[in-house]
């Protein structure tokens, strides 16, 4: 049976499937081209298993407030070149509005999209036309009440996004500030009051013994560090950095000087973050085509 190249253009516009398999599917329905997308359909689902296990580290994150409501989406995809196709970017856009709608992040995969399928769903969907790993990876909600405000920022075309909980009425760009200082500087904690124990304690530890390896006598050693840890907290807690459009002032500072109290949450989502992403060998990515 002869295919037509406009018939392929159609389903690969309409699926974003490969050419091959935009090929193999209207070959298998007699060029009917919605029994074509039935069929990929189909066949995808055992697709999208296959590729259950695959390691998705790209993708896209997003922020998005409404009302007293504001939501950090991070969803993955293999490669960087598909976190860009229209249909990804509709498909976090969906997830988002959806946790929004429903007022929370607990089980995002559970929650039913405007095509009437569940996010699980969906996700397998795409998996199957595009051809690559997609998931939802991480959600975070937060809920302002009355004389508080949100601050968001997304970063490089949504490869970092933040949000802020703030105690205090300020506008949307005092807002977006402190939300870009977290996404630039990535502080560990919001100030220095939560700062975790454990962690307080493995790093004084490891700074004491920088110390005494440096030459330094060890009587001296907790003195040295103490003040080497009153300039890490500056670092890693948000309130105590130094803001960065202004080095003179801290967070905090800048927070008072706009009539607010203080951070109450933080949130930061990047791309990818702590997963351990595969080297990819490119011979071996042809020759595993070849074989499909």
């Amino acid at each position: 049976m002869s295919i037509s190249a406009d018939k392929i253009k159609e389903l690969r516009s309409r699926t974003q499937a490969g050419f091959m398999d935009c090929k193999k599917a209207l070959e298998e329905s007699d060029n009917d081209i919605e029994k074509a997308i039935a069929w990929l359909r189909e066949k995808g689902i055992s697709k999208a298993a296959k590729k259950a296990s695959a390691i998705a580290a790209e993708g896209q994150t997003t922020v998005v407030e409404k009302g007293d409501n504001c939501v950090v989406l991070e969803v993955n995809s293999q490669t960087d070149f598909v976190s860009k196709n229209a249909d990804f970017v509709k498909f976090v856009k969906d997830v988002a509005e959806v946790i929004l709608k429903n007022k929370s992040a607990d089980n995002v995969d559970s929650l039913v999209l405007p095509n009437k399928k569940t996010v699980a769903d969906t996700a397998i969907d795409l998996t199957a036309t595009i051809g690559e790993k997609i998931s939802v990876r991480r959600a975070q909600l937060l809920t302002k009440k009355k004389g508080q405000s949100f601050g968001v920022y997304q970063h490089f075309n949504g490869r970092i996004s933040a949000a802020v909980l703030i105690d205090g009425e300020v506008s949307s760009e005092v807002g977006k500030d402190v939300a870009m200082q977290v996404a630039s500087m990535n502080p560990k904690f919001v100030n220095s009051s939560q700062v975790d124990k454990k962690w307080k304690d493995e790093e004084e530890k490891l700074l004491i013994q920088k110390t005494i390896e440096e030459g330094k006598p060890k009587e001296f050693a907790e003195k040295i560090v103490a003040g080497r840890m009153v300039k890490m907290l500056a670092e890693v807690c948000l309130e105590e950095q130094p803001f960065i459009k202004d080095n003179g002032i801290t967070i905090i500072k800048y927070l008072k000087q706009n009539k607010a109290n203080k951070v109450l949450e933080m949130v930061r989502f990047e791309v990818g973050e702590g997963i351990e992403k595969q080297e990819a060998n490119f011979a071996d990515e042809v020759k595993a085509q070849m074989k499909k």
